[in-house]
């Protein structure tokens, strides 16, 4: 992989596992991380895990305000002076319940952070990598931005937003040589995976991840790790041809469907 020494990345979401541990891949490349998120409990936890791989700073924000972004945008620039990389990944699952059912207050909450949050951070950040004619964004959309999802349909509108605001951002920013792409994972064992399983089946969790792990080729959720892996490349030089791209990561599943 190419070399990411002394490269800036932001991390939004930066507490939760796939931020962490993808925090840590970038640190342990020689990277700088400025890490982001609306816990500072666990923001402080999580420097405790992570400096000792690299340098790092933490900055606590809700990414759905606006002056929260330009705020954690700014404190890269001032601690680090560029940002070279940005993994917009901050996320939330929102209530399980049918469509009809779901609160406007819930939806707009999911919004405010998955797409909202999303669009502010590609306002802020793009910018500062027009200037430096370089650049690498990654966006975290989900399978579920690809199709419906009964149960969750806030978390599916707000993924399938993702897309929209990457495949636009893209082509906005390429001429600059900055590229924007999407991940999009399956189930990955992670504290939303298993609210997701308590919500759409209370007496039964274990049941409906083994439900899940059923519909999965490979027979198992995917790793924070095996995320991390994927935005690496994604922020490296070695995937310096691809921008406006999705990519899914599912253990198999695109491959039995459109």
């Amino acid at each position: 992989m190419t070399n990411l020494t002394d490269k800036v990345v932001i991390v939004t979401g930066g507490a939760g596992e796939i931020g962490k541990e993808t925090a840590r891949l970038f640190l342990h490349q020689g990277a700088k991380v400025v890490l982001v998120d609306l816990s500072q409990t666990s923001l402080e936890n999580a420097k405790v895990e992570l400096e000792k791989y690299g340098e790092v700073i933490t900055v606590q924000a809700d990414v759905s305000q606006e002056s929260d972004v330009i705020n954690y945008v700014n404190k890269a620039i001032e601690h680090f002076r560029s940002i070279d990389i940005f993994f917009n990944n901050a996320g939330i699952e929102g209530k399980v319940s049918p469509l009809i059912d779901q609160s406007i207050d819930d939806f707009d909450k999911v919004m405010s952070v998955n797409a909202r949050g999303v669009f502010l951070g590609l306002k802020y950040v793009l910018p500062i990598m027009k200037e430096n004619k370089t650049g690498s964004v990654i966006n975290t959309s989900s399978d579920a931005g690809w199709a419906g999802e009964a149960g969750i349909s806030p978390y599916v509108a707000s993924k399938h937003a993702v897309v929209g605001l990457t495949k636009t951002a893209a082509l906005e920013v390429a001429n600059e040589n900055v590229r924007v792409n999407s991940i999009h994972p399956t189930s990955v064992n992670t504290r939303m995976m298993r609210s997701l399983e308590e919500g759409e089946n209370p007496d039964g969790a274990m049941e409906r991840k083994q439900q899940y792990e059923q519909v999965i080729p490979l027979g198992r959720y995917a790793e924070a790790a095996d995320i991390a892996k994927l935005v690496l490349f994604l922020a490296s030089d070695d995937s310096s041809f691809i921008t406006g791209s999705q990519y899914r990561i599912d253990g198999g599943v695109s491959a039995s469907s459109n």
